[in-house]
């Protein structure tokens, strides 16, 4: 008796059996990745502005740091070069020298980039020259967040920058404005620097994170930045000599030296956002603002996109 009179499946059928399964299977697999890559977030694209080439680090570099790390593409653009922030030299080579410390805050704190615009310091202003090369640079990183200085401000550069973003904050998605960089294609999340001005309204503190964590990486960032934390700031404040000449102790007075205190709606939120068990011990923070323009999200997706 054959197998076909006897009942059993053709070895024809049996391999069209097995292949269909296979394909289920293969269906199947291709389905489940396609629901597992809808829910997993993309990395965002973060462009951090300042004035000059240590801003980004002091008000953001704990909080990139975090980001980077978690798969984030984050970039610090400072707006000017940075060339007339000290007592001894300046011009070109203290702009050379600025440069080559933001390369190794950059390093240092993991991001990927760290751009410097070649405007003088001090002689900043909101021209449109100026807008543009923001523009271009929001539209390069594609960026999904903008985080930037209020536009009130003891120094002029920090306050034109504030102005400069705020002016360019439409414009990135506007076609025939600088034509040479194509627009994004959605208006970026635009945040403000935690500052303690108060006039004509205080700081809003919608986002609080904190940084104990990576502390020691941030103080890292910010001493890469020699003119500025050893030489400069502490001969404005005139405390140049409490400097210590050792690099681990100069790097300890640093970092006691920029611990902030945290006020009561900046605690106010990060008992929001850590519940008030966990708040209590919390010492060390990074508080941004979401600015009127650009992309409203709520205070719960920003919580999300936040790092904890």
């Amino acid at each position: 008796m054959s197998l076909r009179q006897s009942g059993a499946p053709s070895p024809r059928s049996v391999t069209l059996a097995i292949s269909c399964e296979s394909m289920r299977l293969v269906l199947l697999a291709a389905a489940a990745a396609l629901l597992a890559a809808a829910q997993t977030p993309r990395p965002l694209r973060i462009i951090a502005i300042g004035a000059h080439p240590d801003d980004c680090d002091i008000k953001f570099a704990g909080t990139a740091y975090k980001m980077a790390h978690a798969g984030h593409a984050v970039k610090f653009l400072s707006v000017t070069n940075g060339d007339a922030g000290h007592r001894e030299m300046g011009g070109g080579m203290l702009a050379r020298r600025r440069y080559l410390e933001t390369q190794e805050s950059a390093r240092r704190a993991g991001i990927a980039e760290y751009e410097v615009l070649d405007n003088h310091d001090g002689e900043l202003t909101p021209n449109l020259e100026v807008r543009r090369q923001i523009i271009r640079s929001i539209r390069r990183w594609k960026a999904d967040i903008v985080i930037a200085p209020r536009p009130n401000d003891y120094h002029p550069d920090h306050r034109y920058t504030g102005v400069l973003v705020q002016d360019a904050a439409y414009m990135v998605v506007v076609p025939n404005v600088t034509p040479d960089v194509p627009p994004i294609e959605n208006n970026p999340i635009f945040l403000y620097y935690q500052d303690n001005f108060q006039k004509p309204a205080p700081f809003r503190p919608d986002i609080v994170v904190a940084i104990d964590d990576v502390w020691q990486q941030k103080v890292n960032a910010l001493d890469a930045h020699v003119s500025q934390f050893y030489e400069w700031l502490p001969w404005v404040d005139h405390r140049l000599n409490e400097v210590p000449k050792d690099p681990a102790a100069r790097k300890q007075w640093l970092s006691q030296l920029r611990i902030q205190r945290l006020s009561d709606a900046a605690r106010a939120t990060l008992v929001r956002r850590y519940g008030d068990a966990k708040a209590k011990s919390i010492e060390k923070t990074e508080s941004f603002e979401l600015c009127e323009y650009g992309k409203q999200p709520t205070l719960a997706e920003l919580d999300r996109i936040f790092p904890q």
